[in-house]
C-alpha cells in the first residue's frame, strides 16, 4: 500500500507531502489546478521519462518520494532482498531531476539504475493514464487483456517459446541449404586453404622459433663482431677489466695487513673477478658457435614470406594464423557434416513445432473459455454503467500456417450498445462516453485477477455523467475494498464515493503560481462536491444536495 508520498519543487508544486489510507482515495480541483500533478509525480517514480521541464521555475531539482508498506507483498520483498536493497521492511522509491535535465533514481536510499525502479514500480503500482482507453481499440491490445483475464502467462511463454525455436532453426536450416547449393565447390576451397595453413604450421611456438632464428642470422655478423669487442674490452691483456680487477685485489691483499676492515671490499673484487670471468667464458662459446649461414638464412626467409602471404591472403595478423586454421576446420568439418546436421535440424525443427502446436492448441482452448467468460462478465458491467441491453464479446479468429510468437488466435472486442443490433468491432462502433465506460467495465473484469496493490485511475471517468457516474463511483469504491485505488476525478458523484478525498488548489501570489494539495474533512469535502456541483454560485441548496451526496455515497 502507498504510505506516504513527498513532492518538492515538482511543476507548479513547491512542496507537497501527503499520506494516504486505504480504499478509494479521490483528487479534485479545478479545471488547471494540476489535478493531475500526483499521477504525473507517481509515473516519475515508475521510471517514466524526465526532463528539465518538470523542474519547477527558479528551482535546482525536483525531489518525488513516495513510501510502501511491505507487509503483504511478499513478492516485493523477495525483488528487493534478490536486488541487495531491502532494509528491515522499509519500501522508499526516491527520483531527483535536476535543471539540467540530468536524474537519479534511489530504492531505500541506494543509488540504482532507472530499469531497476522500473521493475520494482511494476510490482507496486499500475497507472491508466486519461486517455488509455484508446489502447483498448489495438487488437494486440485486445488479446493481451483476453490472457490477462485467462492467466496463462506459463502457456503464453511456452507457445512464444516453442514458436522462437521453431523460426531459429529454420534459419539454421535455410543458412544450410544455402551452403549446400555449392556445397562441393566450398568444401574443395576449405580443404585447399585448410592444406596451405596445415604445410606452413603457423603455431605460436613455430613463428617464434623462426623470427627468433631468423633475427639472429640476418644479424650474425653484427653479434660476432660485437661479442669480440666485448671479449676484448673485458679480458684484453692491456686495458681488459679482468685485469684492472687483479690488480685491485692484488693491491687489497697487500692493505688488508694493516686494516681489517677491507676484507669485505677485497671479497667482493674476487667474486666479480670470477663473474667476469664465467662471463668472458660464455660470451667466447657463444661468439664461436655463431654461424653465418647464408643458405639456412634464405629457407627463413622464405618460410616467413609463405606466412606473410597467407596472412595477407587471409586479411588476418601473422600471429592470427593459427585462429584462422582453427576457423577452417571448424567451417570444413560443417560443410562435410552439412547433410547429416540438415535432417538433424529438421527433425528438431519438426519436434518444435509438435509442441508449438500442442502448447497453441491448449492456449486456444483457455483463450475461447475466458473469452465467453469475460464476455458475460462486461456485458453485465455494462447494465450497471447505464448501457442496458448492450452486449460485449470476444471474438476469435484461428490462423494456420507458421508458429506465431503469440498463438494462432487474433482477438476482437466486439459491441453493441442497443438491443436487438448485432455487435460489432468496438473500434468502429463505441463513441467517446461508451469506449470510457466499456474501458472501466473490461478493468473492473480484468484488474480483479491482477496482484498489483495501488491503482491509479487519471480521469477515466471522463465522457459520462449523471447516474453512471454514480455507478462508476460506486464500482471504483467497490474496487478500494480489495485494492487501494487513487482516481484523479471531474465528478461529484465519484468523489463522494471516495474513502478518502484531496483537493488540489491553484493560488498566484504576483509572478508566483503555485498549487496545492489539501486532505479534506468531511465539512471540507461537502464544500468542494458543492463546488463541483454547482459551479461559481454556490447556493444553501447546493450545499444541501452535496451533503446528501455524501452521505449517500460514501456510507
Amino acid at each position: 500500500m502507498l504510505q506516504s508520498l513527498s513532492i518538492r519543487d515538482f511543476a507548479v508544486v513547491g512542496r507537497a507531502d501527503l499520506d494516504f489510507a486505504g480504499g478509494l482515495t479521490v483528487v479534485t480541483g479545478e479545471t488547471g489546478a494540476g489535478k493531475s500533478i500526483l499521477v504525473d509525480a507517481l509515473s516519475l517514480l515508475a521510471g517514466g521519462r524526465a526532463d528539465s521541464g518538470v523542474v519547477r521555475g527558479g528551482a535546482e531539482r525536483t525531489e518525488i518520494a513516495a513510501e510502501f508498506e511491505l507487509d503483504a507483498l511478499a513478492g516485493v520483498r523477495d525483488w528487493l532482498q534478490r536486488q541487495a536493497l531491502d532494509d528491515e521492511g522499509a519500501c522508499l522509491l526516491r527520483r531527483v531531476v535536476r535543471a539540467d535535465g540530468g536524474s537519479r533514481a534511489f530504492i531505500n536510499g541506494r543509488g540504482i539504475a532507472l530499469q531497476q525502479m522500473r521493475e520494482l514500480a511494476s510490482l507496486l503500482l499500475e497507472i491508466h493514464g486519461q486517455h488509455e482507453h484508446q489502447a483498448l481499440l489495438a487488437c494486440a491490445h485486445q488479446r493481451d487483456l483476453l490472457d490477462q483475464y485467462a492467466q496463462e502467462d506459463a502457456l503464453r511463454r511456452s507457445v512464444r517459446s516453442h514458436a522462437e525455436r521453431w523460426r531459429a532453426l529454420g534459419n539454421g536450416i535455410d543458412e544450410l541449404r544455402r551452403n549446400s547449393r555449392d556445397g562441393s565447390d566450398l568444401i574443395d576451397f576449405l580443404r585447399h586453404a585448410l592444406a596451405e595453413l596445415e604445410q606452413a604450421n603457423p603455431t605460436a611456438e613455430r613463428l617464434r622459433e623462426l623470427e627468433t632464428e631468423h633475427k639472429r642470422l640476418a644479424h650474425a655478423g653484427e653479434l660476432i663482431e660485437g661479442l669480440a669487442r666485448l671479449e676484448e674490452s673485458l679480458g684484453g691483456d692491456e686495458g681488459g677489466v679482468d685485469r684492472a680487477l687483479g690488480h685491485a685485489g692484488h693491491e687489497l691483499s697487500r692493505l688488508l695487513g694493516y686494516d681489517a676492515a677491507l676484507g669485505e671490499a677485497a671479497s667482493l673484487i674476487e667474486s666479480a673477478s670470477v663473474q667476469i670471468d664465467e662471463a668472458l667464458g660464455l660470451i667466447r662459446r657463444r661468439r664461436e658457435a655463431i654461424d653465418i649461414d647464408p643458405e639456412r638464412l634464405g629457407e627463413l626467409e622464405r618460410d616467413l614470406g609463405r606466412l606473410h602471404a597467407l596472412a595477407r591472403k587471409h586479411r588476418v595478423g601473422l600471429h592470427d594464423l593459427e585462429g584462422v586454421r582453427e576457423e577452417l576446420q571448424q567451417r570444413l568439418a560443417a560443410a562435410e557434416g552439412a547433410g547429416e546436421r540438415l535432417a538433424q535440424l529438421e527433425a528438431e525443427q519438426a519436434a518444435a513445432l509438435a509442441d508449438y502446436q500442442r502448447s497453441a492448441r491448449q492456449l486456444g482452448e483457455r483463450r475461447r473459455s475466458a473469452a465467453a467468460r469475460l464476455g458475460a462478465e462486461v456485458t453485465r458491467l455494462m447494465q450497471e454503467l447505464g448501457m442496458g441491453g448492450g452486449r460485449f464479446e470476444c471474438a476469435l479468429e484461428s490462423h494456420t500456417g507458421d508458429p506465431r510468437p503469440d498463438g494462432d488466435e487474433d482477438v476482437e472486442f466486439l459491441v453493441t450498445a442497443n438491443p436487438g443490433m448485432p455487435p460489432r468491432p468496438l473500434r468502429k462502433v463505441a463513441s467517446g462516453g461508451e469506449l470510457a465506460r466499456i474501458s472501466l467495465a473490461i478493468k473492473v473484469a480484468t484488474i480483479a485477477l491482477d496482484d498489483t496493490p495501488v491503482l491509479v485511475f487519471d480521469e477515466v471517468d471522463s465522457g459520462i455523467g449523471g447516474a453512471v457516474a454514480e455507478i462508476v463511483g460506486r464500482k471504483l469504491r467497490e474496487l478500494g475494498q480489495r485494492r487501494q485505488v487513487l482516481c484523479v476525478t471531474h465528478l461529484p458523484q465519484v468523489a463522494a464515493c471516495a474513502h478518502q478525498h484531496l483537493r488540489v488548489r491553484k493560488a498566484s501570489s504576483g509572478a508566483v503560481t503555485e498549487s496545492s494539495v489539501t486532505l479534506l474533512d468531511s465539512a471540507a469535502r461537502a464544500e468542494e462536491l458543492a463546488r463541483m456541483l454547482g459551479g461559481v454560485d454556490i447556493t444553501a441548496a447546493t450545499r444541501a444536495a452535496a451533503t446528501d451526496l455524501l452521505q449517500r455515497l460514501s456510507a
